[in-house]
């Protein structure tokens, strides 16, 4: 019985949400790895054909990630391209600010937003990428969470529940797409990034308390990526990156 060949050349990777932030860092950080990095962004189209640009046969695909059909749209587009993918990181998202106790300030609009990007998102990229992620032999599916998904916390109660969320799935798809996939997350805690630069408070709370005395930087999470990648005993595991609060009583 032949043995099914592996794709030759030099690995690929898609970047969901990949143009700023953690998703660029991330993006920056394969690119060094040895990977061809196709960026993909909903809105930041300009910063995504910059970065894209940058890398070593980089690639920008502008696509909608909240419709159910994007994700296979670009895995197709990746497909006919380079024949193969080895890896997806998933670091889009979306959140709303609405203290915990303001639950009516909470609407279905709001919910369904949060869930279809932040939850769907990533189902629908497991499930378009798994043919050619088990082709590779050693594909590798990294959603991006959060702690809020880990601790009670984080910017709404919306988010908070769809990052605990996308956490089980993984853990749920690690035991499922074995053992040519592996599915892993990072879940950060306060990160310097756009989404956060007015978030004075919660930054100034974080390097009062945490154990390391700091917030965190988007290329410390992309480091984190990498690590669970090449972890190659590894699947069904959220990786907590917060600095140590999650250790305060």
């Amino acid at each position: 019985m032949g043995s099914t060949a592996r794709p030759q050349g030099r690995p690929v990777a898609i970047v969901a949400g990949g143009s700023t932030g953690i998703g660029a860092s991330v993006s920056r950080r394969l690119d060094r790895e040895g990977y061809r990095v196709v960026v993909v962004s909903s809105k930041t189209v300009d910063e995504g054909a910059a970065l894209a640009a940058e890398l070593d046969g980089g690639r920008f695909i502008q696509a909608d990630l909240d419709h159910p059909g994007a994700p296979a749209d670009v895995v197709a587009s990746v497909e006919a391209e380079h024949g193969r993918l080895d890896a997806v990181v998933y670091a889009a998202g979306r959140t709303a600010r609405i203290p915990h106790p303001d639950i009516h300030a909470v609407t279905d609009d709001v919910w369904d937003g949060i869930l279809r990007l932040n939850v769907l998102g990533p189902w629908h990229f497991v499930q378009a990428a798994e043919k050619l992620l088990r082709a590779s032999g050693s594909g590798n599916f990294v959603v991006i969470g959060a702690l809020a998904g880990v601790d009670v916390g984080g910017s709404s109660i919306p988010y908070a529940v769809s990052k605990a969320a996308v956490h089980h799935m993984c853990k749920l798809l690690g035991g499922a797409l074995g053992p040519e996939i592996r599915v892993n997350a990072v879940a950060p805690g306060f990160i310097e990034t756009r989404w956060t630069q007015d978030w004075d408070e919660f930054r100034n709370q974080i390097a009062e308390k945490a154990p390391l005395r700091r917030t965190g930087q988007p290329e410390e999470v992309a480091e984190l990526v990498v690590a669970l990648m090449r972890a190659t005993y590894v699947t069904g595991q959220v990786v907590v990156a917060d600095g140590g609060l999650s250790l305060l009583p």
